[in-house]
């Protein structure tokens, strides 16, 4: 019988690890310790649970980085964008699920599949040699024993920062006598597209107010230990970015561009505070870039000044964790394997993306690279003209080692194209080159995938 590959996490990389190696015909034991030891961000012990935002961002392929990764995962025969696409709510050009229906998806596949065994309870150390290929998929909440762990074998320090998460509210209680449905640009193309957001504004006055309350307001105190991790610089709480300038949070999150509010269309509003429909039924919404460290108490007290939520009830306030993360350009290589330790691979937000999608994409990739090696064969990444390629490149040895921080996938991680207008006038132009050129060099790349069993 053959060995199978082990996976320790079951979050969005290690399901989607997990499905790319049983597709391939070979047998998968994910490990996953929810629900015996639990976490302060999950909520439940369902695999791919999306603990933060339920966006995936954009879905344009032609335009966007993330869209890219989107059409290159549908067409390795990703579960997670397939769930994802089933689960889809409407929002604008962006891609967001329903986040409970999508983790049920994910686990009701994934058990079903006979390939894949799941075993619940922690892995606390290193996994044994024996186990042979193993993928370490934990994320950026990876338990201390299995961190430590890890530290000890790679000989350095894992990385760490602050991910903060954002609060959710009910959708009936909110005023829709000041708030009012729109997407920036009326952007979508059919109408729930265009109306996915409810925008709340605010005059002048009232952003001040609350850019005074935010600052005020009693935030969630470190330990020691902690008190010198970075936060990522695309997902900060809004009271980090208020201490950082008055118009910071205009300018970013509460960008007032776009909008029309059919309550006072003659009034320009100074800010405007988004909220994205969370679940199918749309009785939740998440607040858009409003991760927060402020305490639950002054939470509600500072959100209930933003117009239209004055009465608002909360199914989640917001929350912060610790994201740990490893130094990857100096620790991986090109298969995403540990150099101290090559029958262990990384894949997922522990690797250095940032991301539901990258993560996953990581997942994928790692997935196939294992069930390749499994099978004797040598295959290579995804070449860097991809999106999934540019992201193993930059995080394996493209960035700086010494300054390495968590990266979304973007066109800045690409090799330049010839010919192709640069600056902003040629953007469209040159964006749609680039993603041209990765679909057919992706498409190429799974052609070479012998792994995969004959259709």
């Amino acid at each position: 019988m053959t060995q199978p590959i082990h996976i320790i996490g079951g979050g969005m990389a290690g399901s989607e690890a997990a499905w790319q190696i049983a597709q391939s015909g070979l047998p998968v034991v994910l490990h996953e310790m929810r629900p015996d030891v639990g976490t302060f961000a999950h909520q439940t012990d369902g695999l791919a649970e999306l603990v933060c935002s339920n966006s995936f961002r954009s879905d344009d392929d032609e335009q966007n980085a993330v869209g890219l990764l989107h059409w290159e995962m549908r067409a390795a025969g990703g579960l997670i964008m397939e769930m994802a696409d089933r689960h889809s709510l409407p929002a604008g050009g962006a891609l967001a699920v329903d986040r409970e229906a999508f983790s049920q998806a994910v686990t009701e596949r994934l058990i079903a599949h006979p390939m894949v065994s799941i075993e619940r309870g922690e892995v606390t150390g290193l996994p044994p040699e024996s186990w042979g290929s193993t993928i370490i998929a934990t994320g950026p909440l990876t338990s201390i024993p299995l961190a430590e762990a890890i530290r000890g074998v790679t000989g350095e320090d894992a990385l760490a920062f602050f991910d903060a998460i954002a609060p959710i509210v009910y959708a009936d209680s909110v005023d829709m006598d000041k708030a009012w449905f729109q997407s920036r640009y009326d952007k979508g193309e059919t109408e729930e597209d265009r109306t996915a957001y409810l925008n709340c504004p605010m005059d002048e006055a009232q952003y001040n107010g609350f850019i005074d309350a935010i600052l005020a307001a009693p935030k969630t105190e470190f330990k020691d230990w902690e008190k010198d991790t970075p936060y990522f610089e695309g997902c900060l709480p809004i009271e980090v970015m208020a201490e950082r300038g008055r118009e910071t949070l205009r300018f970013g999150p509460m960008k007032p561009v776009g909008l029309t509010n059919p309550h006072d269309p003659q009034t320009k509003a100074h800010a405007v505070v988004q909220l994205r429909r969370d679940n199918a039924l749309g009785t939740l919404f998440n607040i858009v870039g409003f991760q927060t460290k402020m305490k639950y108490g002054a939470q509600a007290d500072v959100l209930s000044m933003i117009p239209g939520l004055e009465e608002a009830r909360f199914a989640r306030l917001g929350g912060i964790h610790r994201n740990t993360f490893l130094q990857s350009p100096k620790l991986l290589d090109d298969q995403m394997r540990l150099r101290a330790r090559p029958d262990l691979r990384f894949a997922g937000q522990i690797t250095g993306v940032e991301g539901y999608v990258e993560s996953a994409a990581m997942g994928l990739i790692a997935g196939r690279l294992a069930a390749a090696q499994a099978r004797g064969q040598s295959m290579a990444p995804p070449p860097p003209t991809t999106a999934t390629g540019a992201l193993i490149t930059h995080i394996t040895g493209g960035a700086e080692a010494k300054t390495f921080q968590p990266m979304n996938v973007n066109f800045g991680l690409f090799p330049q194209l010839d010919g192709v207008k640069g600056g902003r006038r040629g953007r469209k132009e040159r964006y749609k080159a680039y993603t041209d050129r990765a679909k057919g060099d992706f498409n190429e790349w799974l052609a070479s995938d012998r792994s995969r069993p004959a259709a």
